[in-house]
């Protein structure tokens, strides 16, 4: 299975590309998608959508694994990442691909085991289930592949669940 994590964002949207078999995950790509500060609202937003639709049709996920939000203190902030989550929402509506949406709690156990671990716990235990040099950067790619391990290890979870039955 091909899964396709996202870090919502406004001036950054982490995506991290990744195949999981059988608890097995292999890194196909990982980066950010960039928005100028200075564009308009309206532009960036395109920008994202572009840029979401060609990383869907370079790698055909079986399913996008998308952050929910963290509202902290900046409000402001939290409303300009709502509206590049809901692109990333849509964009994988539009093309037709299975979304899944998990808290940040949610990441932090799926990958860590532990749903309070600490930023650099869960991009440590990233770097090792992909077999990488070293950790991923920039932190938002990091928390992108986080999210994608996140479902990989959901989904065969519930894949044993069902074989199981």
């Amino acid at each position: 299975m091909i899964i396709l994590g996202v870090d919502p964002g406004i001036a950054t949207v982490g995506f991290g590309v990744i195949q999981a078999e059988r608890n097995i995950y292999k890194l196909l790509q990982y980066g950010v998608i960039s928005t100028a500060a200075g564009q308009r609202l309206s532009a960036r937003l395109l920008q994202i959508a572009l840029d979401f639709e060609q990383l869907i049709d370079l790698f055909h996920p079986d399913a996008v694994a998308v952050e929910e939000l963290f509202f902290n203190t900046n409000v402001k902030t939290g409303i300009s990442v709502a509206h590049g989550r809901g692109i990333i929402l849509m964009t994988a509506e539009k093309c037709g691909i299975p979304l899944y949406e998990y808290t940040p709690l949610q990441v932090k156990q799926a990958v860590v085991g532990y749903g309070r671990a600490e930023k650099m716990q869960v991009m440590k235990i990233t770097q090792r289930l992909l077999r990488l040099e070293k950790i991923p950067r920039p932190d938002d790619a990091a928390d992108a592949l986080a999210v994608a391990l996140c479902h990989g290890r959901a989904s065969s979870s519930l894949l044993h669940q069902l074989q199981n039955q």
